[in-house]
């Protein structure tokens, strides 16, 4: 990449990024709500009904596909890490399902005449060197001139019908394991600000672009009853999803949960995502916090993510062999609560 180009900070060229620029649950689910109902089609095993991370269509008995899209501004200043990043992110709906992603197309918005050129060509090769990783096909794209630059992938993945991992199915009793850390909204807005050390912008970096492919593939060899992954929507709203589309409660042990480095006093030097806040709005009458938390904690468990990890409901007699092998496969997975049957469409916080 030219000079030019590498003194160019993506990020200060839109307002919002990453998975924190989504639409909130709030106002989506009021727009959502108002469409009308579509004739049931036997073929369509996941939807619109559970607001689940992707859909899945059953073409036979042995085969079905799941697809996906995803698209966001700047998380990141560096035009390759924002490739790899949001190409890590689209897939993550695919594993998150049980898939297995084979196909992709680009989806590009770029000011072609304003920016350097060799910006975007750095976001393709990021991109492409993560699908390479994946073992997935780039297959074609679709781009447009605009003014803030916007990148992300549609993907189309495969999977047996009887294997479908989707948000609902969580069974009480069933453990909650989630494979990786949380925070990053709070960290990439600290990026913006420039409040973060190069070893720090690397480790969140790093999160954003490992793939959820190890994850799904150890949790593939074991009864899992759900699974979704942890988005724009932060820990708390996902989880809530998954809630919902089960008919259960759902406990989370605070303390159990990894939270990057930091992130608390990033978080009271007043670098909250918008997205977070709206988080914490749209879940506050169905999450229990504990009296003792203060409202920092909560935007915390709220927090924006982008390409986080899987939340994975499993059964208790499964769940420590499962965590163990996701440990061994480098998995930052932890056990951050259980299923349960009071409390139902509801989180307690612990």
């Amino acid at each position: 990449m030219n000079e030019h180009a590498a003194q160019v900070k993506l990020t200060t060229l839109t307002k919002k990024g990453g998975c924190g620029c989504k639409i909130g649950p709030a106002d989506l689910a009021e727009v959502l709500h108002t469409l009308p109902q579509q004739s049931p089609n036997p073929n369509v095993l996941v939807g619109l009904d559970t607001s689940d991370d992707a859909g899945v269509y059953k073409l036979t008995d042995e085969l079905a596909i799941v697809q996906t899209v995803d698209f966001f501004t700047p998380i990141v200043d560096n035009p390759y890490d924002f490739g790899q990043v949001a190409a890590t992110n689209a897939l993550s709906d695919v594993y998150a399902m049980g898939g297995k992603p084979v196909t992709a197309l680009n989806i590009v918005a770029f000011p072609i005449s304003t920016l350097d050129k060799n910006i975007l060509t750095e976001i393709l090769k990021g991109a492409g060197d993560k699908l390479k990783e994946a073992g997935v096909a780039l297959v074609g794209g679709h781009s447009i001139d605009d003014q803030e630059p916007k990148f992300g992938l549609a993907v189309t993945g495969v999977v047996h019908p009887n294997e479908v991992k989707a948000n609902a199915g969580a069974k009480p009793g069933d453990r909650l394991i989630l494979t990786k850390p949380i925070g990053v909204g709070i960290m990439t807005t600290s990026l913006k600000r420039g409040l973060l050390s190069d070893e720090e912008i690397r480790q969140v970096t790093n999160v954003m672009t490992t793939l959820n492919k190890t994850a799904a593939e150890v949790m593939s060899n074991f009864n899992v009853h759900a699974s979704t992954d942890i988005t724009g929507f932060g820990l708390m709203g996902h989880a809530l999803e998954m809630a919902k589309a089960s008919h259960v409660g759902i406990e989370i042990s605070r303390q159990d949960i990894p939270i990057l480095p930091r992130v608390r006093e990033l978080a009271e030097a007043g670098a909250i995502p918008g997205g977070t806040k709206n988080n914490f709005n749209h879940v506050a009458n169905d999450v229990t916090f504990p009296q003792d938390m203060d409202e920092i904690d909560k935007w915390i468990l709220c927090d924006a993510v982008t390409s986080g990890g899987l939340l994975i409901a499993v059964p208790e007699n499964e769940a420590d062999a499962l965590l163990t092998q996701l440990i061994e496969h480098h998995v930052q997975a932890k056990m951050i609560g259980k299923v349960a049957t009071e409390n139902k469409d509801h989180i307690v916080v612990k």
